[in-house]
């Protein structure tokens, strides 16, 4: 059962101490650490982010502070695109606005800028930007990205 906005509303806001918007990001605030730490960390990983938008500017400010983040990791963006329709599932439940695939070279890359003090400064935009953010950490079994291109 899903949370009712007016619930919503009194939950603790997730904007970095600032009061002027209580809206809350919906789902963990913190990355799941000791799960990423705990899977084999034996090459490249894509981390999937799917991510339901509030405010496209917060978010692009997010963008411009974590790339160079991520680049000073190993790290780049593959690919990223808008969503435009959900074809097989809940039309409003499974609606992601925008979604990103971030290769990093290890799980511990992704790790040692999640954790950094630079990635917390940028992630008060990322709560401000998104109303829901789900990251799915992944390694390759299979791509055709490289001949596409």
């Amino acid at each position: 059962m899903r949370p009712s906005r007016k619930a919503d509303a009194r939950a603790p806001a997730y904007n970095g101490g600032n009061r002027r918007k209580e809206r809350r990001m919906a789902g963990p605030k913190e990355v799941n650490t000791e799960l990423i730490a705990s899977l084999p960390d034996t090459g490249p990983v894509v981390m999937v982010n799917m991510l339901r938008l509030r405010d496209r500017a917060a978010y692009k400010r997010y963008s411009e502070l974590a790339m160079p983040l991520i680049k000073a990791r190993g790290g780049t963006v593959l690919w990223a695109g808008n969503g435009e329709a959900v074809a097989f599932g809940d039309p409003q439940g499974d609606r992601w606005d925008y979604v990103v695939l971030v290769g990093y070279p290890s799980r511990a890359a992704f790790l040692d800028m999640m954790r950094s003090p630079e990635y917390a400064a940028a992630n008060l935009h990322r709560e401000q930007a998104v109303e829901r953010h789900v990251i799915l950490a992944t390694t390759e079994t299979y791509s055709k990205m490289a001949q596409a291109h």
